[in-house]
């Protein structure tokens, strides 16, 4: 190897100048999760206390529910401050409905049965649409050939 190469690696590793002590070990610079750190902190000041034994977390919107499984809930109702951390799931409504009905109060319940008849009104919308749908494929499709018509004449008819 180059000798003077070498004095340049060893030169780097001196804290000072010439002269000065060298580096015990190398510096290890470690990651910080400093968004988790923060967020802890400014919840502590909210002043949030954890909720025990919260098995289910379920957050309604439209015709989607965001549901958590076993999270961990802290809240501060001063600040009206809600935290539901852990893993989410996105069901639909249909998916959930027996398994929640001995959670809804007498309030929801009568949310559940607008919901209930939205989703009978949109059935038959449904198959009204399917019907549609197969008259336009029919209208897509190549005519049946005429004899002693041309596509000229048709064109002609059609100006006129």
């Amino acid at each position: 190897m180059n000798v003077e190469k070498l004095k340049k690696m060893a030169g780097a590793v001196r804290t000072g100048g010439k002269g000065s002590m060298r580096r015990k070990k190398k510096a290890v610079h470690k990651a910080t999760t400093t968004d988790d750190k923060r967020l802890q902190s400014t919840l502590k000041r909210v002043g949030v206390n954890a909720i025990p034994a919260i098995e289910e977390v379920n957050i309604f919107k439209d015709d989607l529910v965001i549901q958590f499984l076993n999270p961990k809930v802290q809240a501060s109702i001063a600040a009206n401050t809600w935290v539901v951390s852990g893993s989410p799931q996105t069901r639909k409504l249909q998916d959930l409905l027996p398994g929640i009905f001995n959670q809804l109060g007498p309030d929801n319940l009568d949310n559940l049965r607008r919901i209930a008849e939205q989703f009978q009104k949109q059935a038959p919308a449904a198959g009204a649409d399917n019907n549609d749908n197969t008259a336009q494929e029919d209208d897509d499709d190549v005519p049946e050939l005429v004899a002693g018509e041309t596509f000229e004449a048709a064109a002609e008819e059609a100006k006129a």
